[in-house]
């Protein structure tokens, strides 16, 4: 909770603040989004393969107080160069945490159980989700640097709480031994080899460019074309995170009776209806509309994808497995952002959100077949063994 806290008082507005000091456009702006993505695409190819050699734990610790440390480094910076090596570094650390938690929870909870318990970390984490934005928006009304130091704050006591507090979850003996990095590496390999695996994080990654201009581009695009100020903007993406500490528990009960790519089909729908309200909207009730929507729709696949993901995994390999799940963040990352800027420089401010309603409606088809293939597999071999 303190670390999301720490994160959204800052990460919506971060490219408002970069756009003010750096007076570039938006195509460039953006392109810092990219770097970031691409040290995290790194970053989640290695981490997985770090997990299942030296624990969770230590990992974890290295990215929460490294993201900490970044969010100083950007008081200082006024130069384009100087962004860029801290949204690199950024991307770096990130991954650290987001995929050693999520491999932790997956070593604690087995079979029907892991649903239920992603469902409440993602309510515990919503709790800092949804105060961040508000907090953030109000200390940045104080100053840029203000807010800084308070996501400082904030990630670096939930540092030192893991360090103390928190037990390591893979013993050693479940630990990779006897395998070089590269040798290890080849299990991301072996995890592409799987056909609903692959499938999924195709249709994933597309959802996940939608997901990424919701939380990233909307932020500035309500203030640079409707002249929405922070504090107001804070109450978005504090709406998401209110909806998920109240509704995930119930919606994933009901979507834990249905079959996860049936749910994840269903789930994808609602993020390409959220690009089409952006782009129909004129104002912040449109966009918190949107957000709503969007919102809906991580209710319902968030938990299933990371269960469906943690299911397939072998246990001494799951950190890997999760390492690419993780890594659709980064690529969705480095291509949404980018993409609108260029859409917006060339051809208006509405032009990424049309896109996105493309791309969502491409990630409701391929879930669809993904679907398809499954239930089809599921028939031959029922036929088979009688």
């Amino acid at each position: 909770m303190l670390s999301s806290l720490g994160t959204t008082m800052i990460w919506p507005f971060l490219l408002i603040f970069v756009s003010g000091r750096l007076n570039l456009p938006m195509a460039t702006v953006t392109s810092l989004m990219t770097i970031n993505s691409i040290t995290g695409l790194i970053a989640s190819i290695v981490v997985g393969s770090l997990l299942d050699r030296f624990g969770r734990k230590k990992i974890v610790i290295i990215g929460i107080l490294g993201s900490a440390l970044v969010y100083l480094g950007y008081i200082s910076a006024n130069q384009y160069w100087q962004f860029a090596l801290l949204m690199g570094a950024s991307g770096l650390f990130g991954p650290l945490q987001r995929v050693g938690v999520t491999a932790m929870i997956a070593d604690l909870f087995e079979g029907s159980q892991r649903r239920h318990a992603y469902a409440l970390f993602r309510t515990a984490v919503n709790i800092g989700f949804g105060s961040g934005p508000i907090a953030g928006g109000l200390a940045l009304k104080i100053s840029y640097t203000f807010g800084l130091i308070a996501a400082f704050t904030g990630l670096f006591i939930f540092g030192i709480i893991t360090m103390i507090f928190i037990a390591e979850t893979l013993p050693p003996e479940k630990r990779l031994r006897g395998e070089s990095i590269v040798d290890s590496l080849k299990g991301y390999l072996d995890a592409l080899k799987d056909r609903d695996f692959k499938h999924m994080l195709g249709a994933y990654t597309l959802q996940e460019i939608c997901a990424r201009l919701i939380w990233v581009i909307l932020a500035v695009y309500s203030k640079t074309n409707f002249d929405i100020p922070e504090a107001v903007y804070g109450i978005i993406p504090t709406t998401n995170a209110v909806m998920v500490v109240f509704l995930q528990v119930l919606v994933t009960r009901f979507t834990s009776k249905h079959a996860e790519s049936r749910v994840m089909t269903f789930g994808a729908f609602f993020y390409m209806l959220s690009m089409t309200i952006v782009a129909l909207s004129n104002g912040f009730w449109g966009f918190l509309l949107a957000m709503i929507v969007c919102s809906i729709g991580e209710l319902i696949t968030a938990p299933t994808t990371t269960v469906f993901v943690a299911n397939l995994a072998p246990p001494e390999k799951r950190g890997r497995y999760l390492g690419l799940h993780g890594l659709t963040f980064y690529v969705a990352m480095a291509i949404g952002p980018f993409g609108a800027g260029i859409l917006t420089d060339h051809f208006g401010m509405r032009a990424p959100w049309w896109g996105g309603t493309i791309v969502g409606g491409l990630a409701v088809l391929l879930f669809w077949l993904l679907d398809r293939h499954i239930r089809r597999d599921k028939l031959t071999a029922q036929n088979l063994s009688d």
